[in-house]
């Protein structure tokens, strides 16, 4: 089955946490008329704090080339990506360097009728005040993060040695502090806000690592997610359905994280 677009976010290529080789394994089994890079795909901030670009990181860009070379790609800009802004609206074969766009789907109302839905893609820092106003707090957070993902390795090594699946420990504390489910009620709420702002009636986003399908009454709210502890992407097939892949769950993901790793 080639999917009509498949939009990913947040690979935060260059850091170690990454998952290079399920999402290689993720593209190898999803090919699509449009790929959409929504944000964070190369995590500058990291590399500038003195992160490791490895063998696998580079595979994922090579991988995006060869993809490229038969699919339109759309790569927007995000804050760890930041270093895109200068090339904006440039065009390196089918790729396409860009701030925000839009997407038409059609949607089915009863018989034969349907309404043509507008959803604005953006990856989502323009509406994060941290990001915005207080960037220099956004890239000690960013540090924080990254201490709580190795705290996640370790937990999720030793669940795999006792027989036990995945589990993101930076999820449950999301879900579980009020000030953070707080955050991103906001941050839904203003990814709708903009979106109807450009005549759209959907807003899709990467950047807070939550992937989301939610229908409200302001109109359709989607997250991607994230390539470092979600292994998310959103898939729209020709029918222009929407779904929501959870990576992790796939059984060929599954099949990969008992295979023998690869070196890289």
């Amino acid at each position: 089955m080639t999917f009509k677009a498949i939009i990913v976010s947040d690979l935060h290529l260059g850091t170690r946490d990454s998952k290079c080789h399920e999402f290689l394994d993720f593209l190898e089994a999803h090919p699509t008329d449009l790929l959409v890079l929504n944000g964070d795909i190369i995590d500058g901030w990291a590399l500038n704090r003195g992160s490791k670009w490895r063998k696998r990181h580079t595979k994922v860009i090579s991988r995006i080339l060869k993809v490229s070379n038969t699919t339109k790609v759309i790569w927007v800009r995000g804050n760890h990506d930041e270093f895109l802004g200068e090339f904006i609206g440039s065009h390196f074969g089918n790729i396409s360097i860009v701030e925000d766009f839009t997407l038409s789907l059609h949607r089915h109302i009863e018989g034969d009728t349907w309404e043509k839905d507008k959803y604005l893609i953006f990856h989502g820092d323009v509406i994060d005040v941290f990001i915005t106003k207080y960037k220099w707090l956004a890239k000690i957070g960013s540090i924080g993060y990254d201490l709580a993902l190795r705290l996640n390795t370790l937990y999720n090594k030793w669940r795999q040695w006792v027989g036990l699946p995945y589990q993101s420990i930076s999820q449950k504390i999301k879900q579980g502090v009020k000030a953070a489910t707080s955050y991103i009620n906001d941050f839904e709420t203003a990814a709708m806000r903009m979106a109807a702002k450009r005549g759209c009636q959907g807003a899709i986003c990467g950047h807070i690592h939550q992937p989301a399908d939610l229908r409200t009454p302001k109109g359709h709210y989607l997250n991607s997610g994230d390539w470092v502890e979600n292994m998310t992407a959103l898939l729209i097939t020709q029918e222009d359905e929407i779904r929501l892949c959870h990576w992790a769950n796939h059984k060929g993901s599954e099949g990969a994280k008992r295979a023998k790793p690869r070196k890289g």
